[in-house]
């Protein structure tokens, strides 16, 4: 019965594996936004003469959309895979990031929650600056979800603080 119990065990630590496929995707949407964003850059370059500021400002903030995109699939491929699936050895590359060091799932949630802030906060940002062109039910929309992330986010923090208190104090 214990070998059985082994076997079953091994397997269930083994299954981590089935997530690579979905961290290697998430790779593939980084280089597509990275060519968006290059499609993006080059319209901005080659129109720009014939675009008015308001135009500029919501093709920049696009671009600043795409990029924190990308942000936040670099924090889930790398974090997630580290986590939960096998160490990757940043220990000894000059270029590695510092949130790597402390990455786990609690802190991991919590840079997920706030790039979906941030970017709520692009897209929100982009509304207001087109408000004129923008039907009034999606602003409220867009504002409630905003409003909807940024409590999450709270929610999320305390909820971290609180836990880690109990560890600091022994309790559990």
């Amino acid at each position: 019965m214990k070998t059985i119990e082994k076997a079953i065990e091994n397997f269930m630590f083994f299954s981590r594996w089935l997530q690579l496929p979905v961290y290697l995707g998430l790779i593939v949407a980084t280089l597509l936004y990275t060519c968006k964003f290059m499609v993006e850059l080059w319209h901005l370059l080659t129109e720009f003469t014939a675009m008015t500021e308001n135009t500029i400002m919501l093709t920049v903030l696009g671009l600043i959309d795409i990029s924190m995109v990308i942000n936040l699939l670099v924090i889930v491929f790398i974090g997630g895979y580290s986590t939960f699936v096998s160490k990757i050895d940043f220990e000894k590359h000059e270029d590695k990031p510092d949130w790597l060091s402390k990455i786990n799932a609690s802190s991991l949630k919590i840079k997920l929650i706030i790039s979906l802030v941030s970017i709520s906060g692009v897209h929100l940002l982009k509304t207001f600056i087109d408000i004129h062109n923008v039907p009034l039910q999606d602003t409220l929309l867009q504002i409630g979800i905003h409003m909807v992330f940024i409590i999450s986010a709270l929610l999320l923090a305390i909820t971290d603080k609180i836990m880690h208190s109990d560890e600091a104090s022994g309790a559990h």
